[in-house]
């Protein structure tokens, strides 16, 4: 997964030139499951809970490692979705939780995983990765 958003492939450029200064994110960043990824300007569509799931986005900033040689990954701990519905994912965003959240990434799962009423979806530590470069 390391596709970038346009709006923050833009806001990372004009900070590296010293245009302006880098908007930093309202933490924690959230990975959301999409049944259809987005692209770097639209954000696809995120699981619906139905049949009473309690799908909810979690928080990718407590797992996530410290980022080197262009990329970071889920290093520190597995993300574990519960209660799932039956569903499809097709891929990933990643949001920050300002009040009108932000989506910075998005990128499709290499496999797609489907999921029956109340399954419970898991990325092992190290599989969710954003590189640059």
């Amino acid at each position: 997964m390391a596709n970038l958003v346009q709006v923050e492939a833009t806001a990372l450029l004009n900070a590296s030139y010293g245009k302006v200064t880098y908007p930093a994110p309202t933490l924690p960043i959230m990975q959301r499951l999409l049944t259809a990824v987005g692209d770097a300007s639209s954000p696809g569509t995120e699981v619906a809970n139905s049949g009473g799931s309690t799908y909810a986005a979690q928080n990718l900033s407590t797992a996530l490692g410290t980022g080197a040689a262009g990329a970071i990954s889920n290093s520190a701990a597995a993300l574990t979705y519960t209660n799932m519905p039956p569903v499809t994912v097709a891929g990933v965003a990643h949001w920050d939780s300002s009040g009108t959240p932000v989506r910075k990434w998005f990128g499709p799962l290499t496999t797609p995983k489907t999921t029956g009423q109340g399954d419970t979806l898991s990325f092992a530590q190290s599989t969710i990765t954003a590189t640059m470069g």
